[in-house]
């Protein structure tokens, strides 16, 4: 039978205990200590680098996130955009539509509307002045 090992035990109270295991119970013991002192230790080291890698890459950022009143002032901003759009003739609004927010050129656009370059252009022209004018007028209120 293998001997014991007589181990001293304190609880957390401060009590003093003593208590024989088995040597293959204490050397496992011990090494699941040592693994969870590591464990823990290593959780730390990350944990701080993750702190500070956050405010890290705040700094970095290319594009530090808006506050609340930017993203609320672009909100209102886009609303007044799309109801000035929204008040365009149907010609004029699919023209703007396809020129700045799909990005074809006049010439693509003038072939799917079965016109020239020049005519769209003048459309997007007169449009794009329409809805500035609707946007100072509701930006100057």
């Amino acid at each position: 039978m293998a001997q014991g090992i007589l181990s001293a035990l304190r609880t957390g109270r401060g009590e003093h205990h003593e208590l024989e295991v088995s040597e293959q119970l204490f050397f496992e013991f011990r090494h699941m200590e040592r693994r969870n002192r590591n464990l823990e230790q290593w959780n730390q080291w990350h944990r701080e680098f993750n702190g500070v890698w956050d405010e890290t890459l705040y700094r970095r950022a290319l594009r530090v996130p808006k506050s609340l009143d930017e993203r609320m002032i672009e909100k209102e901003r886009n609303e007044l955009f799309y109801k000035a759009v929204t008040q365009l003739s149907e010609i004029q609004r699919r023209r703007f539509l396809l020129y700045y927010e799909y990005d074809f050129n006049f010439y693509q656009v003038g072939g799917m509307e079965h016109c020239t370059a020049s005519a769209v252009q003048k459309s997007v022209s007169v449009a794009r002045e329409k809805v500035k004018a609707e946007m100072r007028k509701y930006l100057k209120s």
